[in-house]
């Protein structure tokens, strides 16, 4: 018979006798100790409970991830200061310098445009 197949009060019933044996072995354990004068006996652990997770272990606390993210910060700015200084001088202007197109450019691109749509329209009528 699988464990598959029990119904829930079949797991519960299973799950009392494991724990009643468990305490009956640990009274066992005990009665044999008492004469010999030795180390205990650990307490066995309970029955691990299909589809149950034990306690969150570990986790960080928020220092914790503050330091290392102030930590991860500290890197990238000296990595993004050693790329800085590689560029050369010329790069270094131009780079937050914003391009601009002059008004005669942008009169020349609008007017091909305008071109090339008008040819577009007679093309369609003809």
């Amino acid at each position: 018979m699988s464990i598959l197949n029990l119904t829930s009060t079949q797991l519960r019933q299973a799950a009392d006798l494991k724990e009643k044996i468990a305490g009956l072995e640990h009274q066992l354990a005990q009665l044999t100790q008492d004469g010999q004068g030795s180390a205990p006996v650990k307490e066995p652990t309970p029955a691990k409970v299909p589809g149950k997770r034990g306690p969150k272990k570990g986790g960080m606390s928020a220092a914790g991830r503050a330091r290392i993210a102030a930590a991860q910060k500290a890197r990238w700015a000296k990595v993004n200061a050693a790329k800085a200084a590689a560029q050369p001088a010329s790069m270094a202007k131009s780079a937050g310098k914003k391009r601009k197109m002059s008004a005669a450019g942008r009169a020349a691109i609008s007017a091909a445009a305008k071109a090339r749509w008008a040819a577009v329209r007679a093309a369609k009528k003809a």
